[in-house]
């Protein structure tokens, strides 16, 4: 069946969406094509030189625990490691590693060329070919190729018509100096798909020579590194653990011995939390602010030059300035962009000022008096695809066979997209295998909550990923992502039986820790009932009970967590187990909303615009009535 056309599956796109789909339908066995405007910037990262963060360490950790490569290529090519919000509980927990932006890249395009069943091609996409029954079999491009396919996967980022935007200047590009891909969003939009504009920004680059470290505060890595992929997950140890140098496992990917300066940093060095480089602190000032003011009018974001919504949680600094007048100052984090330039990245500097104003405000700020400036900041406007119109699957309800991933829906951040494009390769094959979809519930993945946000309620604005958009984010730590989704890895081909195996062994451990402590005296109790307490760790026990320094560190680490907060997560399994009746209860994608009775024309045009697969999904849709929903439920029934 899958030999008369030119690929099984097509990507469009070289970003870390594009990246994962790829690699993904590859790795499951199919002929694939990934078509990219460029291949030197495969798995660029085109703002923040950083991976991870507040949930998106999550994410990063789920796209490993399936089977994907971003926390490889991550913990192959990071400069400095953070876990955020140590201080708060375990679900707010996530981490974050500063990249070596143009190592990750390269890492990312050697990676795609050595994997088999994969073809790389150089060329921008324009349309998406359509058969008699609508069904996508295919692209065509700017250079007039016809390429045929069973599926495709779209990822255009910033893309699909950008246009950057630095002060008065403004020109069709997707990224500063990047051509644009011109046509495919009215191409799209002719085939019923909905259209809309979003706006993201960068800040500027400047010269590290040029920044007075005198000034600004220093901010160090983490002692204690967490490898974001499961495979590298005992590497740190060897400097955790009093440098018990026993500890440390080599992975199954022989890349790890690859590391920066052409091999010089082997990967016991590379997890050395002394070879990790510093972040530095500054802040803006009345002075910054005042300028920006009298600038304000010359910013294409308020002189009406763009129409698309801007990230609401990641603000340019004008709109910060505008937004939050009462602030005397607002933090800006120097980060390196890798171990090779002298390019320093201004997080929380993001402007599309002109670039005149952009150095007379910077030289206003702490340490940055005499900064030189390497690359202005922008804003770019692109066009993006309404996720509402896509089912869980990420497969367009308008185009069967094309699928839709990454901040071509709406979303923002590199994990985001990486997640994305994961899923919908994943299920382009799971279509051409004739198998049902994989879709994540929100009760095991950040990635389902992610998804479903997007595809019951749509975005107008670049969605984001936070802890507190996900119910039960107790459940959904960065550490427990190998027990939660590795079966699924399994099961659909990405994750070798040896890897299940490691999984395994790593659960027995956790059981046999978890009883060992319940046979133990400790405190008079025994020290599975002690170690609740918060004045008692694992640590704390370990010369009383020395058994506790033979387990790895990150069963140590899940253990402590699962007993510490052991009546918080019973309590979220009840809450998880009345939440997933109603994901149990199916709608055909074949229903007939209109032959419904009692529930409100609203809700009814709600459900036709969404097509919700689960009596759950129907009840989140922006607008529908709580009421009618025991009313659906009641017609299901039913029909059943």
């Amino acid at each position: 069946m899958l030999d008369n056309r030119d690929y099984a599956i097509i990507v469009v796109g070289g970003g870390h969406a594009g990246i994962e789909a790829s690699l993904a339908c590859a790795r499951i066995g199919f002929k694939t094509l990934l078509i990219t405007q460029n291949p030197d910037t495969i798995g660029r990262l085109s703002c923040n030189p950083a991976i991870g963060g507040q949930a998106k360490g999550n994410i990063v950790r789920e796209i490993d625990a399936l089977g994907g490569e971003m926390g490889k290529l991550i913990d192959k090519c990071f400069l400095q490691f953070r876990m955020l919000n140590k201080s708060k509980g375990p679900a707010v927990q996530s981490p974050r590693a500063q990249a070596d932006k143009f190592y990750y890249s390269f890492l990312a395009k050697k990676t795609l060329e050595k994997t088999d069943n994969l073809t790389i091609f150089m060329d921008n996409v324009v349309d998406v070919l359509l058969d008699k029954n609508n069904n996508c079999i295919g692209v065509s491009t700017e250079r007039k190729n016809k390429i045929s396919s069973y599926a495709v996967v779209l990822t255009t980022g910033t893309f699909m018509n950008g246009r950057i935007f630095i002060g008065d200047y403004d020109k069709q590009e997707g990224r500063l100096g990047e051509e644009a891909v011109l046509g495919l969003g009215e191409a799209l939009s002719k085939k019923g798909l909905s259209v809309g504009r979003l706006k993201t920004g960068t800040p500027a680059r400047i010269k590290k020579s040029s920044i007075d470290f005198n000034e600004v505060e220093l901010q160090k890595g983490d002692d204690e590194i967490i490898p974001f992929s499961y495979l590298n997950e005992d590497m740190c140890n060897k400097y955790v653990d009093n440098n018990n140098a026993n500890n440390k496992d080599e992975g199954n990917n022989d890349a790890c011995n690859n590391n920066l300066n052409n091999g010089n940093l082997n990967k016991d060095e590379y997890f050395n939390p002394d070879n990790q480089l510093p972040c530095y602190i500054t802040y803006t000032n009345e002075k910054t602010h005042s300028i920006i003011r009298d600038n304000i009018t010359h910013s294409p974001l308020y002189s009406g030059k763009i129409t698309g919504k801007g990230p609401r949680y990641c603000p340019s600094i004008e709109d910060k300035v505008v937004r939050f007048a009462d602030r005397e100052r607002h933090q800006i984090f120097i980060e390196p962009e890798g171990r090779n330039t002298d390019e320093m990245y201004l997080n929380g500097l993001s402007s599309s000022l002109p670039e005149k104003v952009q150095v007379d405000f910077i030289h206003t700020i702490k340490g940055l008096e005499n900064a030189v400036i390497v690359r202005p900041g922008y804003a770019v406007e692109y066009d993006y695809l309404n996720p509402i119109n896509l089912k869980s699957s990420l497969e367009s309800n308008i185009i069967p066979n094309l699928f839709i991933a990454g901040q071509t829906n709406g979303s923002s951040g590199y994990e985001e997209a990486g997640c994305q494009g994961l899923m919908a390769g994943i299920n382009a094959c799971q279509k051409l295998l004739n198998k049902a979809p994989l879709v994540l519930s929100r009760s095991e993945a950040y990635i389902g909550v992610l998804i479903d946000d997007l595809v019951t309620k749509g975005t107008e604005e670049p969605y984001r990923m936070f802890t507190g958009r996900a119910e039960y984010r107790l459940k959904l730590r960065h550490d427990n992502a190998d027990a939660r989704l590795t079966r699924y890895g399994y099961e659909i081909g990405l994750c070798s039986e040896e890897r299940i195996n490691k999984l395994k062994e790593k659960q027995k451990e956790i059981e046999s820790l978890s009883e060992l402590l319940k046979n133990r005296g400790y405190d008079g109790k025994n020290a599975y009932e002690a170690l609740r307490k918060p004045e008692n760790t694992l640590n704390s026990l370990k010369e009383t009970i020395t058994e506790i320094k033979s387990y790895k560190s990150c069963v140590l680490s899940s253990v402590e967590l699962n007993i510490k907060y052991e009546g918080y997560i019973s309590r979220q399994d009840k809450q998880i187990e009345k939440f997933n009746k109603l994901e149990k209860i199916k709608i055909s994608p074949d229903f007939n909303w209109d032959n419904l009775k009692g529930i409100s024309a609203e809700s009814i045009e709600k459900f036709k615009l969404v097509r919700p697969e689960t009596l759950g999904q129907a009840s989140r849709i922006s607008g529908v009535r709580s009421s009618d929903i025991p009313v659906l439920l009641s017609y299901l029934k039913t029909r059943n």
